[in-house]
């Protein structure tokens, strides 16, 4: 029997949310204080540094596809049964996450630092995939999961915050040149790390076993197959995904804004410390302002969200951005002086990411309802992990990137002022990268057709046929909205495409029957 719907509560959006002071915080804090980190105070070059990220992204190839295939079907162990098949992993990653802190200490070797990294990023895969499937495992409803959504977005701007704020801080109180300051603030993030992972696994639930039982559509020998056949249906089922509208247009948005802002991220210290000639501390106060005004931007990006659609709300706040860009390019023009300027634009910036961060995240969630009217399962780890794969590559290839970038333009590791070969590349990859990806996001946009109207009648037609509705019976209006989010014809839909190594392999078994019927 399939239990009753469970109510969300207050303290139950409060609980779900606050996996993102890991997901925004460790983000926050590696991807603008990390490099820099790194070239300042542990003696590597910008292309060492950077393929610390470059390197890692070898091992998530593996970890992501694979993470998402166990999360989708550990439901079928005794531990998945006993714990939760997804908040098994945040309960097993609370003792792992310390390994985050040992980024953050000064005198390794370059071979010391890219084993931590990879150990971390191995620890985040395990808590992030699982963890970004549970808003659909907890609600099928279109304002509760965008409101989930939110509430992990308004942490997400308050980690964030602190991760932008606290190392300026520390700098301050320890000095500019003291690399301690750094250890400390991942250290408090460590410990912040492992609290709230104990109250998101408490503060969460999933579906039912007996609901994942009674949904679930599997080929009857996929358990004898062997290995090599198994891991070639997760990367099928991993690059599948790509053959749904709605799921390529999300990534379009998320590429376009998010991308960018790890551009303008990875740079943005160099921006403030050498082409403006001012200091870190300086660049904390306006991560700082940047990330404190994404917290209100947030809530712009629900309501228009929830008043009009995710795609006019995601084009409105990538408009902002873009504003933000030109007054940033201005502020080099008139120099460090011009300080309020500087922080108009941080601003700006701020409110502008608040959507461009939030509203793809909101999104995804309904990527797998999507899903689901094409593969009659329910794969929400297989996305999870596609979108931590994509999340930590794009991180990982801009930072890189930035790091190749600077050092040819002769960046010169240790030294207070750069040549201004380098001030130039830093005001390329800061301005001119971000606004051709955002221009992309906003066009990407206007692809995606998920709004609340939308959604519930895909709901419904699922439910219609769960329930042994006809294909042949449905709707005009209900046909184009299900072409409109799929990108195929309706009668492709419900397992007839091989969209996912099962729907391939039934597929393949009904055209063969088919043709031993026709030559008997």
């Amino acid at each position: 029997m399939i239990k009753k719907v469970r109510e969300i509560k207050l303290h139950n959006y409060i609980c779900y949310g606050l996996a993102d002071v890991i997901g925004s915080g460790a983000f926050t804090l590696v991807s603008a204080w990390l490099l820099f980190f790194l070239t300042t105070f542990c003696g590597l070059t910008p292309i060492e540094a950077g393929s610390l990220f470059a390197v890692a992204r070898i091992v998530d190839v593996i970890m992501c596809p694979c993470m998402g295939y166990i999360s989708d079907n550990f439901h079928k162990t005794r531990l998945g049964r006993r714990f939760g098949r997804r908040r098994f992993f945040l309960l097993l990653s609370i003792p792992l996450v310390a390994v985050y802190s040992l980024l953050w200490v000064q005198g390794f070797n370059y071979w010391m630092y890219l084993l931590v990294y990879i150990l971390f990023e191995i620890v985040y895969s395990m808590i992030l995939i699982p963890y970004d499937t549970l808003s659909a495992e907890m609600t099928n409803d279109f304002t509760k999961r965008s409101k989930l959504t939110s509430a992990r977005m308004y942490i997400a701007q308050f980690a964030g915050f602190t991760a932008a704020f606290l190392p300026g801080r520390l700098l301050a109180y320890f000095g500019s040149d003291s690399a301690i300051s750094f250890f400390y603030a991942g250290a408090i993030f460590t410990v912040a790390f492992m609290v709230v992972l104990f109250f998101v696994y408490f503060g969460t639930w999933e579906r039912s076993l007996e609901e994942i039982e009674q949904s679930e559509r599997s080929v009857a020998s996929e358990e004898k197959q062997p290995l090599g056949k198994r891991l070639f249906d997760i990367y099928y089922d991993f690059v599948s995904t790509l053959k749904i509208k709605t799921f390529r247009s999300h990534l379009g948005m998320y590429l376009g804004g998010s991308v960018a802002q790890d551009i303008f991220n990875s740079v943005f210290t160099y921006f403030v410390v050498f082409a403006l000639a001012t200091s870190s501390v300086v660049a904390s106060n306006l991560l700082s302002v940047i990330n404190g005004l994404q917290f209100f931007g947030v809530g712009v990006a629900t309501w228009l969200t929830l008043r009009y659609s995710p795609s006019r709300a995601f084009a409105t706040q990538a408009l902002m951005a873009l504003v933000a860009f030109v007054l940033f390019a201005v502020t080099y023009l008139y120099g460090s002086t011009s300080m309020a300027l500087l922080y108009l634009a941080a601003g700006v910036a701020g409110l502008a990411r608040g959507g461009i961060y939030s509203i793809p995240w909101n999104n995804y969630t309904f990527v797998a309802d999507v899903d689901e009217i094409l593969t009659c399962n329910r794969r929400e780890g297989i996305f999870a992990g596609f979108m931590s794969l994509l999340r930590k590559a794009s991180q990982a290839l801009s930072i890189f990137l930035v790091g190749v970038a600077l050092q040819m333009s002769g960046f010169i590791t240790g030294h207070s002022s750069q040549p201004q070969s380098a001030i130039n590349m830093i005001l390329g990859i800061m301005i001119i990268l971000p606004v051709a990806l955002t221009l992309w996001g906003i066009w990407s946009a206007f692809q995606f057709k998920v709004n609340s109207r939308t959604h519930a009648v895909l709901n419904e037609e699922v439910a219609r046929l769960k329930q042994g509705g006809s294909k042949a019976t449905v709707t005009a209006e209900t046909k184009a909205v299900i072409e409109s989010l799929t990108g195929m014809p309706y009668d492709h839909c419900w397992g007839d495409n091989t969209v996912g190594h099962v729907n391939r392999s039934l597929l393949r078994e009904k055209q063969q029957q088919s043709a031993q019927l026709k030559n008997a």
